[in-house]
Parts: C-alpha cells; sequence; structure tokens
C-alpha cells in the first residue's frame, strides 16, 4: 500500500462484528471514489476472508483481525492480518463448484470478483496477511 491506509482497524475474530467490518469497509472504499459495484465486490470478498480466518484460522475460538484498505494508482489494497497459526497457502483451494453443498465456495467468490489475491509475509507477530486487490481504474 502506497501512503498510510484508509482503513487500518482491529477487530474481534467473531461473527457478530462481521457487520461492522462490512460497513467500515464499504465506507472506506466510498471515500476511494469506488464505483457501487466495486464495493459491493470488495465487502463481499472481505467478508469471505473473514469468515474463514473466524471458521478455519481461529477455528472459531475467537483472535482478532486487522482490516487495512488502501489505494494505489488505479486499485483497491486490502490486507487483512490474523494472529492465528499460519497457513499453507496451497491448501486454500476452492471446491469444485459441481459439488453441490453448502460452504465451501468463499474462496471461489473472492478469487471471482478481485483482480488479485495472494498471502504476503506477515509483519512480525502476526500469523497471516492476505492481500486483496481490486482494478479500479485511473493509472496503473
Amino acid at each position: 500500500m502506497n501512503g498510510p491506509p484508509l482503513l487500518d482497524r482491529r477487530f474481534a475474530a467473531r461473527p457478530d462484528r462481521l457487520r461492522d467490518i462490512r460497513s467500515a469497509v464499504a465506507e472506506a472504499a466510498g471515500r476511494l471514489g469506488c464505483a457501487d459495484r466495486i464495493v459491493q465486490d470488495v465487502v463481499l470478498a472481505v467478508d469471505e476472508a473473514c469468515q474463514n480466518i473466524i471458521r478455519h484460522a481461529y477455528r472459531g475460538l475467537g483472535g482478532d483481525i486487522v482490516v487495512q484498505l488502501g489505494g494505489e494508482p488505479g486499485r483497491l489494497v486490502v490486507r487483512l492480518i490474523d494472529f492465528a497459526p499460519p497457513v499453507e497457502p496451497a491448501r486454500i483451494v476452492p471446491r469444485a463448484l459441481d459439488d453441490l453443498r453448502p460452504g465451501g465456495l468463499g474462496t471461489h467468490f473472492i478469487r471471482t470478483v478481485m483482480d488479485d489475491v495472494a498471502f504476503l509475509p506477515p509483519p512480525p507477530g502476526a500469523g497471516n496477511l492476505l492481500q486483496m486487490v481490486k482494478w479500479i481504474g485511473g493509472a496503473s
């Protein structure tokens, strides 16, 4: 992220905080001047990723998620930092779409609505850092 993020906030990793996370992300993306469709896509991706952090990284036992959102020329960048044990990115793959059953499509949704999704080295003391990028137009 170039410069300070528009959003840099720590949330408890609990399902009842997802509404607050969605609201904060929508407000920050709106301040960046994103179109409504882009805001909706980013909110969906962040919500799905946070649900995965709560369910799979923390296994529902609680912890924190740091949500950062900032802009770069032509891009919106979201970083989610957790303090759970590190994940193995190669193991995080979407379920086949023809496997019809509840759940398991979050990573598919994230990769569909975002332009780039990658795990980066986390900052000291953190377990994982997921970066998601959405192209928003303008200079690149």
